[in-house]
């Protein structure tokens, strides 16, 4: 196994992710050690290297093997330190990924009432329609550990943003965060291009691995500004909440920074997600 992966290795970039998948699939069937697999894995990713599709079953692999990106809010890495107006905020890397929102469940924070609103628990006392319950019925492409988890609705987006001493970014926020001082009108700059993030131009037809399109980034590293999912943002319009729509479901000017949607707080769906934010 080490010869193969050195060999891999040698390969310019664009040619290591085949046969990287092909040793992942020997590691499943051998029970093999991944150590040395994992950061190959994470090479190619952050490269943005390869056909998206495949770049797509990199991240699988990687929430598979383990991907050491995926950490909780109280890990000093998982937000990113942005200037505004004079002030930081602290600002999710990702989105929140399925990983998280499932160990907030299995902790017992969904059912904890210390975590949520007056409003999340009137809705929460009379729900049939929860994110656990969809967790469980949902198809593999959509609860994969290292993608954002999708389907919560604004009140459970809230009631974890609580439990984790942090909120959900206004929509003022969100769009200095996405344009910086330069006003750009996505992440990587102007123009929309291809490649870059995870809307409907890229045909996945699903969400990917956080941090898959490494040009979705803001120059602090905030990623998935773009595209892979929309997300709840904490201003309230009563009786409805704000999104930005950019997602892998919604075409490129879903993804442009000033982009943004009116919806019921109830509201769930595969391309939804959300962020948090501290401080500002």
């Amino acid at each position: 196994m080490p010869t193969a992966i050195d060999d891999v290795l040698a390969l310019p970039a664009e040619q290591q992710i085949g046969p990287l998948l092909e040793i992942a699939g020997a590691l499943d069937a051998e029970g093999r050690d991944p150590a040395r697999l994992v950061p190959a894995l994470l090479a190619v990713l952050e490269q943005g290297c390869g056909p998206a599709r495949q770049r797509v079953s990199i991240g699988e692999v990687l929430a598979r093997l383990g991907d050491p990106r995926l950490c909780k809010p109280s890990n000093p890495d998982y937000f990113v330190p942005v200037r505004l107006a004079g002030e930081t905020l602290l600002v999710g890397r990702f989105p929140v990924t399925t990983s998280e929102l499932a160990d907030f469940v299995d902790s017992g924070g969904y059912d904890d009432d210390t975590n949520w609103s007056p409003d999340g628990l009137a809705w929460k006392a009379t729900a049939e329609d929860t994110w656990p319950t969809h967790l469980a019925a949902l198809d593999a492409p959509f609860k994969v550990a290292n993608q954002p988890a999708v389907y919560a609705n604004w009140y459970e987006a809230e009631a974890y943003a609580n439990a984790n001493g942090a909120r959900l970014p206004t929509q003022i926020e969100r769009l200095h965060v996405m344009r910086g001082e330069t006003k750009r009108p996505y992440p990587w700059g102007a123009p929309f291009g291809s490649g870059n993030a995870n809307t409907v131009e890229e045909v996945l037809k699903r969400p990917c691995a956080v941090g898959l399109y490494p040009n979705d980034a803001t120059p602090e590293g905030v990623m998935d500004l773009a595209g892979n999912v929309a997300e709840w943002l904490g201003d309230e319009v009563v009786p409805e909440r704000i999104i930005h729509p950019g997602a892998w479901s919604q075409p490129s000017m879903a993804a442009w920074a000033k982009a943004r949607f009116l919806i019921a707080p109830t509201f769930r769906g595969p391309d939804l997600g959300f962020r948090l934010v501290r401080g500002g």
